[in-house]
């Protein structure tokens, strides 16, 4: 019995070690995500609005999603994090707005819907950040964003720098994709204009890759 069990561990892991990006990219979907939050600092400024587009892995839109969320301290709201995207309590009173509990069950319930039985691999422009604030709303509501994802992560600039692009901020490495850079006006700057952006900036480095 227990030879049996092993066998079949075995033969789990190698099947999912052959179910790669590589091998199987009709099993893969990128979730191309984009954060707006108070400040710099996870854990102490939160997240005020969250823009996710699924696509396949060659940058062609599934579904998107997207969310404003009332921060549950808006007097940490840093004047530089307002002023880049347009956040105020009276704002968002007016606009319309979801809680972070709402907000976590509400990303929770679209990945799962669209993903099916698909593994995700989250994709973000200087990733680490948009993660880290997802990370503790997530934790926030008891919930785990790893339930979501695959544990790579990709980031942007990271691939681009990769096929010789070295520019770090987003600007600067549209305009030598030779692509339209995400406004930078506070009351029309949000997490989906970012994702929007971010889905624009893959498909120009795989373009650029196919021409190398």
């Amino acid at each position: 019995m227990l030879r049996l069990l092993l066998l079949l561990c075995l033969a789990a892991f190698q099947a999912s070690a052959e179910d790669t990006p590589a091998t199987s990219p009709e099993r893969w979907l990128m979730a191309h995500v984009d954060v707006e939050t108070t400040g710099l600092v996870p854990g102490f400024h939160e997240m005020i609005d969250i823009g996710v587009i699924i696509t396949d892995l060659e940058g062609k839109e599934v579904d998107r999603l997207f969310l404003r969320i009332m921060p549950d301290h808006p007097e940490r709201t840093q004047p530089g994090a307002a002023a880049v995207n347009g956040f105020s309590v009276e704002r968002w009173k007016e606009l319309g707005y979801v809680t972070s509990k709402e907000a976590v069950e509400k990303l929770i319930s679209f990945h799962q819907a669209v993903r099916g039985e698909r593994t995700l691999l989250f994709t973000g422009f200087n990733a680490w950040f948009d993660i880290s604030f997802i990370d503790h709303l997530f934790r926030g509501q008891d919930q785990n964003w790893r339930e979501l994802y695959h544990y790579f992560i990709l980031d942007l600039p990271s691939m681009a720098w990769g096929i010789g692009l070295r520019d770090l901020a987003g600007k600067p490495l549209s305009e030598q994709l030779g692509i339209q850079p995400e406004t930078s006006d506070p009351l029309k700057h949000t997490g989906i204009t970012g994702a929007e952006s971010n889905v624009e900036v893959y498909r120009a480095i795989l373009a650029r890759r196919q021409q190398q």
